[in-house]
């Protein structure tokens, strides 16, 4: 399939007529699964219907590596789900950050086997997993796109029967909590007409810091946990368990070669649409570095009493007292961007090179006042007890994402959803379409990959909405295939 461009996709209303959006009084789908979501415990779903009508959208893995000659090795334990009935819990609903997709995630419970025997795992670490939890994701909306047609469904709790059908999704039946009913997602607006979307002004640069500091605090607590010393860390991995007690299985693709795999008709290609925001300086957050590439890219680590420079820096050596940060004396070749002005701020307040501000100003928003005192402390020169502080760096992360999470859900991701499936921008907002050639020559310092340049842009106030079509590859299969 050929890759078509963003300009045929959305286009501003000085370029064409605006696209005809269906206006009805029904409920809009995205409401509809709020409605579902808050309301889940009391509403169960027959997977085997889900799984005979659901196509995948993404490339199919198996579980395991390949070895050196291309053959797959299993892992030494796979799982065994407890719940082998026709029905599973309702899951709950997310909202994709930059494409047009909702996902539905579902929980099962599963226990660990030995892949040999069959033999269960009981203990692991000092804990029972006699039950871990399992999550399977399915991609109800694609691309703006209805993929999920219907759910069947049995509901517990007259109350959310009355709400269901009161919206108009179920048709002018009795409650039964013995009856199975059909919700209907293939016949309901996307979106509402009438939603009013947030301004995204000023959004974009709350988001990246957050990144910044997220991927920085994730870097310095890679190794470290505020539960388990390193031996159960230890003993979790060789399990294929993450230190949250999340299943983490090494996974690789059916096939070897993606060449062969296309023309065996095992996969094909579909258009995926982007749609980014970011600023006047900087494209999209994709453009911001990990915190240790940029750690190795603007800065020197290095022994306090041998003076030796660690040739492979990593942020998880500032638990040690006798490693020090310092700038790095950069060579001609490299160029400073406005991603790395925008970063190095960041940086020196956290490493302790700089007193700015800006790392306390970022976490007074989430309520982490307590790092705050830690890292001046640490500028300071004082003793930091290192659990207590690991403890506070994995709470301010967590509060971090809340906080990300909450601007995507109720500023960026209806947005993407909107555009994405109607291929409009929201009546409030006004802009010209232009593309990636007149944003460059009006803003030169802005970076594109291959694709975005392929793209089309709108300059929304000081924020820039990018609209761009990427390939991606997914697995032809039968309803058979699908995984159970």
């Amino acid at each position: 399939m050929a890759k078509k461009s963003a300009k045929n996709h959305v286009m501003s209303s000085q370029h064409r007529k605006r696209k005809s959006v269906k206006i009805s009084n029904k409920i809009s789908l995205l409401e509809l699964l709020k409605i579902l979501e808050s309301n889940r415990h009391s509403i169960i779903i027959n997977l085997k219907h889900l799984q005979a009508n659901y196509q995948r959208k993404g490339v199919k893995r198996v579980p395991g590596y390949r070895d050196i000659k291309g053959n797959i090795i299993k892992p030494w334990l796979t799982t065994q789900y407890i719940d082998n009935g026709e029905y599973v819990g309702m899951g709950s609903f997310e909202l994709n950050q930059n494409t047009a997709n909702i996902n539905m995630l579902i929980t099962r419970k599963v226990r660990l086997i030995k892949t040999e025997d069959q033999t269960p795992i009981g203990e692991v670490a000092g804990l029972l997993v006699n039950e871990l939890n399992s999550f399977n994701n399915y991609t109800i909306v694609s691309e703006g796109e209805v993929n999920v047609k219907s759910l069947q469904v049995k509901i517990s709790n007259k109350k959310t029967f009355d709400l269901l059908k009161a919206k108009g999704v179920l048709a002018n039946e009795e409650y039964d909590f013995r009856c199975e009913y059909t919700i209907r997602l293939d016949n309901l607006p996307l979106v509402s007409s009438d939603r009013r979307y947030s301004s995204i002004e000023g959004v974009f640069y709350q988001l990246a810091e957050a990144k910044v500091l997220t991927s920085i605090i994730s870097a310095l607590l890679k190794k470290e946990s505020d539960i388990f010393v390193p031996e159960q860390l230890e003993e979790l991995r060789k399990h294929y368990l993450s230190k949250n007690l999340n299943l983490n299985f090494p996974t690789t693709n059916e096939y070897i070669s993606i060449k062969q795999a296309l023309a065996r008709q095992n996969i094909d290609t579909r258009v995926s649409y982007k749609i980014d925001i970011g600023s006047r300086e900087i494209l999209n957050l994709g453009k911001l570095h990990s915190a240790n590439k940029f750690l190795d890219r603007m800065y020197e680590v290095y022994h306090k009493v041998t003076g030796e420079i660690i040739s492979k820096p990593s942020f998880d050596l500032m638990f040690d007292e006798n490693i020090g940060f310092r700038h790095k004396q950069l060579s001609s070749r490299i160029k400073i961007t406005p991603v790395d002005e925008f970063m190095k701020p960041i940086f020196d307040d956290f490493l302790g090179l700089d007193n700015n501000g800006i790392v306390a100003r970022i976490l007074s928003k989430i309520d982490a006042d307590n790092l705050v005192q830690f890292l001046q402390e640490q500028r300071d020169g004082q003793s930091v007890n290192k659990n207590a502080l690991i403890e506070t760096l994995f709470s301010a992360n967590a509060r971090l994402e809340e906080f990300t999470s909450a601007i995507y859900q109720e500023k960026i991701s209806p947005l993407v959803l909107y555009i994405g499936s109607t291929g409009l921008l929201p009546k409030k907002m006004k802009a010209k379409a232009i593309t990636a050639e007149e944003l460059a020559t009006k803003y030169p310092c802005l970076q594109f990959s291959k694709d975005e340049k392929e793209g089309i842009f709108f300059l929304i106030g000081n924020s820039i909405i990018s609209v761009y079509a990427t390939k991606e590859y997914y697995s032809k299969q039968t309803a058979a295939m699908v995984e159970k």
